[in-house]
């Protein structure tokens, strides 16, 4: 089949599941746009703080996207690419996309709390610490595939290792000029990219010189 064919209807069926399934959601979760969020109610500058919609669809973009990049590849290798479109397709759609946006309205109507305290008030505490030793279990399992795989990647591509170091401290000046000195979110983009790209470059020009143990090389 034709990549242009399994684009269309990829694309297809997430702009459907946005305007049809989504517009379903909101009218259960019955979301109303004039309802303050604990950020604006609860604002403490510290752990509540209004986020600007750009940087806060990033980070739920990322958080969803989670392994899927990574994994994604490996399991179409292993089961052919008809289950995998079928189960990032339908699957973001029906699960992944309707888990973080339950969970994010959990949070906003629970005054920002952890999933675990929601579990809590309306289940009882036998529920939560099931739930958090269930949320413990499956983060080390996460936690250790996502360290064994950036090993891995920093060694066979050092220039990566370089360039994913420079990021963090990007992201950090970027962060400090949006909202400690109010630098339009806009201007700071584009500086941001301009930025992004030499990092790209200086990880080419000067890869990192990472060592590796027995262990590591055998995973």
């Amino acid at each position: 089949m034709s990549s242009t064919v399994i684009i269309v209807f990829a694309v297809t069926a997430f702009i459907a599941g946005y305007l049809i399934y989504g517009r379903y959601l909101a009218k259960k979760f019955r979301l109303d746009i004039n309802r303050s969020t604990p950020a604006h109610s609860m604002r403490d500058n510290v752990d509540y703080v209004p986020a600007k919609w750009p940087v806060l669809f990033g980070h739920h973009f990322a958080s969803i996207a989670g392994a899927a990049p990574i994994i994604g590849p490996v399991t179409a290798a292993v089961f052919g690419w008809v289950p995998v479109l079928l189960w990032i397709v339908l699957g973001s759609i029906f699960l992944g996309a309707v888990h973080d946006f339950t969970s994010l309205v959990a949070s906003i109507r629970h005054k920002g709390q952890s999933i675990g305290e929601v579990i809590r008030e309306h289940i009882g505490s036998t529920g939560k610490q099931l739930f958090l030793i269930f949320a413990w279990s499956t983060l080390i399992l996460v936690i250790a595939a996502f360290v064994i795989l950036v090993a891995k990647t920093f060694i066979m591509t050092p220039e990566v290792a370089t360039s994913s170091g420079l990021f963090l401290i990007l992201a950090v000046f970027f962060g400090f000029s949006v909202y400690r000195k109010n630098l339009s979110i806009g201007i700071a983009t584009l500086i941001g990219v301009v930025l992004l790209l030499i990092c790209i470059y200086a990880g080419l020009a000067a890869p990192a010189t990472i060592s590796h143990s027995p262990q590591t090389a055998q995973q």
